[in-house]
């Protein structure tokens, strides 16, 4: 027995995590976000017997069953499901529902989303012309069965959760995040929902109930292949890199957040699959780094942030202040680094302060961008000064297309793996890379991403820089000189890879939300706060400042 055909009705699963937390619901259903953690994948286990499809054909009218995954749908409730057991004699059916954790300790023996779970499926069923009284909750972890009465009040009350959820579903508010809640730190999306975060830019917390709820940096990191010729391919749970004369190299697909190919490099259609069905993005650049494309599993589909993301650039007062804070931030963390580790550069940390503070005043773009340039003409001008006196590069300002000189090399180089890494991460938050409010928007260009690493310039790319040179781990013999220009050599290129990627798990701490994370996380959040901020949820977006 399936009843109606599921077709556009609404998998059970939204009603479920909207009667637990109706951010979560909305979050998961509405904007379509969705992340493994160990929860889910115990939760999935625990239903490993009954997810196997039975025969729900064996279900009829005077026969005692019991019959596993049962399909039921009914578009009054508008509502379709797979009930994991159900136990029938004759025309009463009782839905037995599995739960991964342990009963609790109360006079109901269930958690209250548990019960609107299995009452939900009995008004199913009877949608469907069985007799159901009754339910039972199968708690896994205490082996225990719950009976859940379906009496009037509990009926009352799953009607009235399914009224409520598809009302919230319809609206385009995000329902606000809980407060200090004990289910946030357990929950699949908190990194995408960040409650803590939202609560405390929003003002509905003090910043000492910030709790940082996930690790500091992700085991997860980005692959990079640069080896011309080379092939990679899918071998069981494991990305296989080989490279000419036969020589191959395998990670775990578990260990790898993006893949970077440079120049003429094969990846196969079995790697690219299981690639993007896991969420990690391929970027492809040309041999000397410049991302040139990307390919995922298909665009996010949060269209409902795209939009509001269009509409704040379309509006020239939202764009301006969302800009006035990216340069504002720009500037203090490059005044930041000169102030720690330049010689001399008092002047310039004051003046660079100075301008700071005039970048949240500007009222007009062309105004903005003169600060922002006066700015880094100041930063470059004192860059030297951070370069070690036995380094073996000298310094006399910045420039590019090509690059001059071995440190604007290294300076370019960083600047795009910085970049390629942005684009990946707006992508996954949902964001439209190439539509920014501090770069305009232009063809090929990814504004937003751009946008987005103005304020890691100096703390990842320049730092990652000055370290290489500094410890002499870039050398003359790493860059190729040509009447153009300086480039990297293969192992220069490694050699900058290699510290841009230790700089960006170098952990520090946000000043704003008062807990630690690595570059790369961070870079992550400012993402995803941006996105809150368009949302409506976060007042203004808060640019990353470290002290």
């Amino acid at each position: 027995m399936s009843g109606q055909s599921g077709g556009d009705l609404a998998g059970l699963r939204m009603l479920v995590q909207y009667a637990y937390c109706k951010r979560l619901g909305y979050l998961e259903h509405a904007q379509k976000e969705f992340e493994y953690n160990a929860e889910v994948i115990e939760g999935k286990y625990a239903h490993r017997r009954v997810d196997r499809q039975a025969g729900a054909e064996k279900l009829s009218d005077g026969e005692r069953v019991h019959a596993r995954s049962v399909n039921l749908s009914d578009p009054v409730l508008g509502f379709s499901a797979r009930l994991d057991l159900l136990e029938v004699d004759g025309k009463t059916a009782t839905p037995v529902e599995y739960k991964r954790g342990r009963a609790p300790e109360t006079k109901e023996g269930t958690w209250p989303d548990h019960r609107i779970h299995v009452c939900a499926q009995g008004l199913l069923l009877r949608a469907n012309g069985y007799e159901s009284e009754r339910g039972i909750v199968y708690y896994v972890g205490s082996k225990k069965r719950v009976d859940v009465e379906f009496d009037e009040k509990m009926v009352s009350q799953t009607l009235e959760m399914i009224c409520q959820m598809k009302e919230t579903m319809e609206s385009d508010v995000v329902p606000p995040p809980l407060v200090d809640s004990p289910k946030c730190p357990r929950c699949s999306l908190v990194e995408i929902c960040m409650p803590d975060e939202v609560n405390l830019l929003s003002g509905a917390v003090e910043e000492d109930q910030v709790r940082r709820m996930y690790p500091v940096r992700s085991d997860a990191v980005p692959v990079h292949v640069q080896d011309q010729g080379a092939r990679v391919s899918k071998s069981g749970d494991c990305l296989k890199i080989t490279v000419k004369g036969g020589k191959t190299q395998t990670v775990r697909l578990l260990d790898v957040s993006s893949l970077t190919v440079r120049g003429n490099i094969q990846v196969t259609t079995q790697a690219l699959r299981e690639l993007w069905a896991r969420g990690v993005p391929v970027c492809y650049t040309s041999y000397s780094g410049k991302l040139v494309g990307m390919a995922t599993g298909g665009w996010h589909l949060n269209a409902q942030l795209r939009v509001r993301q269009h509409a704040a650039h379309a509006d020239r007062l939202a764009r301006m202040a969302i800009a006035r804070r990216i340069v504002n931030g720009k500037i203090r963390n490059c005044a930041t680094m000169l102030r720690r580790n330049g010689r001399g550069c008092a002047e310039a940390v004051e003046k660079m302060s100075a301008l700071a503070e005039r970048a949240l005043a500007a009222r007009k773009y062309e105004e903005l961008l003169g600060i922002e340039g006066l700015s880094a003409r100041t930063y470059f001008e004192k860059f030297s000064t951070m370069l070690g006196e036995e380094a073996e590069f000298d310094f006399e300002g910045r420039n590019r297309r090509p690059p001059k000189d071995p440190v604007n090399a290294v300076l370019s180089y960083a600047y795009t793996l910085l970049t390629s890494q942005a684009t990946a991460t707006v992508g996954r938050v949902g964001l439209d890379p190439y539509v920014g409010f501090l770069h305009m928007p232009k063809y090929g260009k990814p504004a937003l991403a751009l946008d987005l690493i103005e304020e890691f310039r100096p703390l990842v790319a320049d730092s990652a820089c000055i370290t290489a040179i500094n410890n002499g781990e870039i050398r003359r013999s790493d860059f190729t000189r040509t009447p153009f220009g300086v480039s990297l050599t293969g192992g220069g290129r490694i050699a900058a890879t290699r510290a841009f990627e230790r700089r960006m798990d170098t952990s520090v701490n946000h000043p704003v939300l008062g807990y630690s994370a690595s570059y790369r996380r961070i870079l992550e959040t400012q993402a995803r706060l941006l996105a809150r901020h368009l949302l409506g949820e976060v007042p203004q977006y808060p640019s990353f400042r470290t002290r």
